[in-house]
């Protein structure tokens, strides 16, 4: 349905007085030429993708390479989530804490005002109903979001449930979460309009964990844009989570069924851009092994009637990271980019196919970059961004779960923590308890990736792969998950487990395979999340740590030597990651629960203790 803006339709389209009013409210704010409600159709889809390709906006594709599916380039600045310029505006500057920008609301709302009057002028308005989470399921939510990019409106149908099933949800009266995304760029009668319209100079991704509202302006690219995803799911359902006993968590969610037939659900928390999409559609290389995709990047997880704990991906598709992606290290992501794809970002071959680096063993003769400049393999700089994307149905993907849309979720068994580190995190090793393994979660460092703004290979923390995305206070949010043990019987609480796929040796080289090998740690995982835990462990200063020959390697491309080195637990090591733990737990001044700080005390002085001994005893061998 569309309409001018001097139309009064809006209340033909909806009974449900508060959407109507907040719609009619930005129409006069933002003063679109037209305004178009988004039912989700193919027809539409369609209409939309044409008029992208008569702009420039989308490439077609070879239609007989890669059938239904589209390029996107844009801009140099504009190119990955801004955190510097993403807000939580809570009433108090204590509620948003150290890791997230803090702007007074009623400040901010006064310059988002400002900032909107006009925005959208010369352009089509787009009303978007979606739904995060299954249909019809108790764990989903809705949510209306205004953009200005068909773009995003195509995005969205991929990602989210939008449209005609969303709008029902709705009804007359349903609460929704309010989302407005303006590109920032008012066109003037006459003026020519950009392939990738955005405003270059000024950016704004806020949130307001009271309203539940988002507001963004500027960008028009991934989670910036797409205000579904991290907006959302994760800061925006992290409040709402905390406010109702859940959780929403950046992790992704797989089942995995071993040679007996026996499948446990696992989910797992890594940083942007550190294998989560890998793992998720995990090829595995021991036989008899299978693993089903349930979600790549985000959780929402609830105490099921049975106290065990379940999880359902919000999500409809995959944003996924494109660099890197392989049939080696992949096969299955590229088997569900066959066809009905939109690429953001990534280089473009003569043939009318897309490539980045990582894809194939051989550099092609000649591309045409993300930046639009004809690329040979020596010439120094990379075809496609190191962020590009693809956007992707979830249903294509050949390994995805029986249960993926279930209205319950999944039961997990298992909760798997990991970051980027060169050094010191072993391979795997496991919490002794569920407190332990909130620490571990609370503690994790990561070096940085390509999937935020900055410099890559910085190490930082990022506890719970969530310093991004968490729409609150992060100490609050460590206390919100220590609550979990009292909320059920901590028996049925899954295990908690730490995971470094990147650990290097000392002449820089990884020492894990990886990809399709990491079955053979899931392996040992979940041989650990039965009653008896299996006596294939060894007790250590961080927690329980494969022995040795625990982990099946028959067949791998790994030596014992570097298996010891792998699963070495350094004292000195870890002495030095308490300090850095204890640094960032001080920038939440008492906040800081006491049985994390407890924790942190105890791993100290162990860390302290067994570095002063070897000391000793390599000052003795001398």
């Amino acid at each position: 349905m569309e309409w001018s803006t001097s139309s009064s339709r809006v209340g033909q389209w909806t009974q449900h007085e508060q959407l109507k009013e907040w719609i009619l409210d930005h129409i006069k704010l933002l003063q679109p030429s037209r305004v178009h409600i988004c039912y989700g159709s193919e027809k539409e889809n369609n209409d939309l993708i044409r008029q992208m390709v008569h702009s420039g906006m989308l490439i077609p594709l070879n239609s007989k390479i890669r059938p239904d599916s589209y390029l996107a380039r844009s801009t140099a600045s504009d190119v990955a989530r801004v955190e510097e310029r993403t807000y939580i505006c809570s009433e108090n500057q204590s509620d948003a804490g150290p890791t997230n920008n803090w702007r007074d609301p009623e400040e901010m709302q006064r310059h988002e005002r400002k900032l909107c009057t006009g925005a959208m002028r010369g352009r089509t308005m787009y009303v978007v109903p979606f739904c995060m989470g299954p249909l019809n399921s108790p764990f989903s939510q809705t949510g209306v979001q205004i953009t200005d990019s068909p773009y995003v409106v195509a995005s969205m149908r991929i990602m989210t449930r939008m449209g005609t099933a969303a709008f029902k949800m709705l009804g007359d009266d349903t609460p929704f979460v309010p989302c407005v995304h303006t590109l920032g760029a008012p066109l003037e009668r006459g003026q020519e309009d950009s392939t990738w319209p955005q405003n270059s100079n000024d950016k704004w991704i806020v949130h307001y964990p009271s309203e539940h509202r988002i507001w963004s302006y500027g960008s028009g690219y991934g989670g910036n844009a797409l205000l579904g995803k991290k907006c959302f799911a994760l800061r925006i359902a992290s409040v709402m989570a905390r406010e109702e006993g859940w959780l929403a968590e950046h992790m992704l969610i797989v089942g995995i069924t071993n040679p007996k037939g026996v499948k446990r659900y696992v989910a797992a928390a890594f940083p942007s851009a550190c294998g989560k999409t890998n793992l998720a559609m995990l090829h595995p290389k021991l036989p008899g092994w299978k693993v089903e995709c349930v979600g790549d990047d985000i959780a929402w997880i609830r105490v099921g009637k049975d106290g065990k704990l379940w999880a359902t991906n919000p999500e409809a598709g995959f944003f996924g990271v494109a660099p890197g992606t392989s049939m080696k290290s992949n096969p299955n992501a590229m088997a569900t980019l066959k066809e009905n794809v939109i690429f953001t970002n990534v280089a473009m071959k003569p043939d009318g196919d897309v490539w980045w680096e990582g894809m194939t063993d051989d550099t092609p003769p000649v591309v045409t970059s993300w930046l639009r400049t004809a690329r040979y393999p020596d010439s120094g700089f990379d075809a496609a961004h190191p962020n590009s994307r693809f956007t992707v149905q979830a249903s294509q993907c050949p390994v995805i779960d029986p249960k993926w849309e279930s209205p319950e979720g999944v039961p997990l068994d298992a909760i798997v923590f990991g970051g980027r580190r060169s050094t010191t995190a072993p391979l795997v090793y496991q919490a002794r308890s569920w407190d332990e393994g909130v620490f571990i979660g609370a503690s994790m460092t990561s070096e940085t990736t390509a999937a935020a703004a900055g410099k890559r290979g910085v190490l930082r923390s990022d506890p719970f792969a969530m310093r991004p995305f968490c729409g609150y206070n992060m100490a609050d949010y460590f206390a919100h998950w220590l609550t979990f043990k009292k909320r059920t019987d901590p028996s049925k609480l899954p295990k908690v487990f730490h995971v470094n796929w990147f650990r290097k040796s000392p002449a820089g080289k990884f020492l894990w395979p990886g990809f399709g090998d990491n079955i053979r740690v899931l392996e040992w995982i979940l041989n650990r999340t039965q009653e008896n835990g299996g006596g294939n462990a060894r007790d250590t200063l961080i927690g329980y740590v494969p022995s040795e020959g625990a982990i099946n390697t028959d067949g791998a491309n790994v030596t014992p030597d570097q298996m010891q080195q792998l699963l070495q637990v350094d004292a000195a090591e870890w002495a030095s990651e308490t300090k850095r733990t204890r640094e960032f737990f001080n920038t939440f001044g008492d906040k800081i629960p006491q049985e994390l700080r407890n924790r942190l005390d105890n791993l100290q002085t162990q860390a302290d203790q067994g570095a002063a001994s070897t000391l000793v005893a390599k000052t003795a061998s001398k």
